[in-house]
């Protein structure tokens, strides 16, 4: 073994911890965005059960995935719902920051 064969052992060694933390930074905006995604989705099965006459926060609720069972509020105020989805997170500040809200509206109340 020579010493550049030593050497390039050396970098590879020190660079892994940096390709983990960047592998980790990646699941965490993929997390994100997909917490973006449910939560237009449950917002609007909320906006589909008032219409329905249903219950909006349960719907909103059943719409998400079980993992999102402690993370998400649901907020409803006359014809419109409001859901706020936290991405999983290894820090619950990172799950804060990147959390994600999607409103959505049933339209005119019927009269």
């Amino acid at each position: 073994m020579s010493g550049q064969d030593g050497q390039s052992t050396v970098e590879t060694v020190a660079l892994l911890p940096v390709l983990g933390v960047a592998g980790l930074a990646l699941l965490q905006l993929l997390a994100a965005g997909a917490a973006a995604e449910y939560a237009g989705h449950a917002a609007e099965a909320g906006a589909v059960a008032i219409v329905q006459g249903g219950d909006p926060a349960s719907a909103a609720r059943k719409a998400l995935p079980s993992w999102s069972a402690g993370q998400v509020s649901v907020i409803v105020a006359g014809q419109r719902v409001r859901v706020r989805v936290r991405p999983p997170a290894p820090l619950a500040k990172v799950g804060e920051l990147l959390a994600a809200e999607a409103e959505a509206d049933a339209g005119p109340a019927p009269r």
